[in-house]
């Protein structure tokens, strides 16, 4: 009996047409899910809603989406990435109609909570990359894995002020359920990712649960999930948070949706060096570097007076800082495992990423709505970021020792 490995099943498209079919997806997916936050105000206001009830349908997402984020991997694996966004695209659209006409806020968990989570699980850039890791060579995936990183940071900058439009043109309702139909857009985009991994050539196969063996008993991989729980906190709390920051302060609604749109539009740039900087630095040691940075921009916020200056300025380097743990943290899982269970071992580090988000966005509005301040919440980010730049310097950037050892003969 032979032990050849299984070659990967490519997509019965060129690889051109992938790459683009993908970044529509994820620009659509991450670009509306990150203007969730210019709901808060206005559709607590209509309801009569604490902020913390909001932030928790928006927490709750989050936590959803991170579980549901390795098992939507692992059935892309098996079955192929077509099928997940699909039903991802649906049941993200069917979520934000049934957040629309949310008139309790059980009804607002269940859509933009439950549905929207799972969906977003199905539908999200995740699944485009690991799409991605298996179409292109090794030595291009972390440049493909920033361009699909780059994506998402465009559809940020392009829903930001478009939402916020909506909400001012036709108000919170009909903007939601604008955004409900735009996402099925998603479903003619999923024939173009059509296909499933196959194991790296020269490898030994293995099978999931020992693939999951491998991953959890190595310790670069576990530290990773540790350090991407931080990116989760720092995205999530800023992206719901900051426009309510910014109105309790004075400041015009429309600034904290440009703000949303200017870390979007720095972060196509950020993603993309960092995809760049992935394919010839050490990515463990560029994420160490990118959270301290983040922590030194975040107080720098924080200690100066805040005016539209210091806004823009502010979201411009979070910007650069954004999305661009992506490439280099999925890259890092590419490195270590190679592709055949990429979807689902990145779906794992990104369920550490989802539980920051879940603490991120009800932290911020629970202790908002204790304190009437942010203060604490920027200095917890700070923090945070800090203990990511540590965890990330003993990460190993290099293959884990199975993937260094060629497959026995037949």
């Amino acid at each position: 009996m032979s032990t050849q490995s299984t070659p990967a099943v490519r997509p019965p498209v060129p690889l051109a047409v992938v790459i683009f079919a993908g970044c529509a997806v994820a620009m659509l997916s991450f670009g509306e899910r990150s203007a969730f936050g210019l709901f808060l105000t206005p559709m607590t206001e209509a309801r009569g809603w604490s902020r913390e009830t909001f932030a928790l349908a928006l927490a709750v997402q989050n936590l959803v989406w991170g579980a549901a984020q390795p098992i939507m991997g692992a059935i892309s694996d098996r079955y192929g990435t077509a099928r997940v966004l699909v039903v991802g695209a649906i049941l993200y659209s069917v979520g934000l109609y049934i957040a629309s006409i949310a008139a309790n806020p059980l009804v607002l968990q269940l859509g933009m909570g439950i549905s929207v989570g799972v969906g977003l699980a199905a539908g999200s850039f995740t699944i485009v990359l690991a799409a991605f890791g298996r179409s292109v060579t090794p030595a291009r995936r972390s440049i493909a894995f920033g361009l699909g990183t780059a994506a998402g940071s465009f559809g940020q900058f392009l829903f930001g002020p478009l939402t916020q439009g909506l909400i001012d043109g036709v108000g919170w309702e009909r903007a939601m359920v604008i955004l409900a139909v735009a996402v099925l857009t998603i479903v003619p985009l999923a024939y173009a990712l059509k296909g499933r991994a196959g194991s790296d050539a020269g490898v030994a196969p293995q099978t999931f649960r020992e693939a999951l063996t491998e991953a959890f008993g190595y310790r670069s991989y576990v530290l990773l999930v540790f350090g991407f729980f931080v990116c989760g906190f720092h995205l999530a709390f800023i992206a719901v948070h900051l426009p309510p920051y910014l109105s309790d302060l004075g400041m015009s609604p429309m600034l904290g949706a440009w703000a949303l749109a200017l870390i979007g539009l720095f972060n196509i740039v950020g993603s993309l060096s960092a995809g760049a900087v992935g394919a010839r630095f050490s990515k463990s040691y560029s994420l160490s570097a990118l959270y301290l940075a983040r922590s030194l921009i975040i107080l720098g916020f924080i200690s100066v007076p805040v005016s539209q200056a210091s806004v823009l300025l502010f979201a411009a380097g979070m910007g650069l800082l954004w999305l661009s743990t992506v490439p280099l943290t999925s890259g890092l899982v590419a490195v270590m495992f190679g592709p055949r269970y990429m979807a689902t071992l990145f779906g794992f580090v990104f369920f550490s990423h989802q539980i920051g988000s879940f603490l991120g966005v009800w932290l911020g509005g629970r202790i908002y709505d204790q304190t009437g301040s942010y203060d604490l919440v920027w200095w917890i980010s700070i923090a945070l970021g800090v203990f990511a730049a540590l965890v990330h310097l003993p990460i190993k950037d290099a293959p884990a020792p199975r993937l260094q050892e060629p497959a026995p003969a037949a």
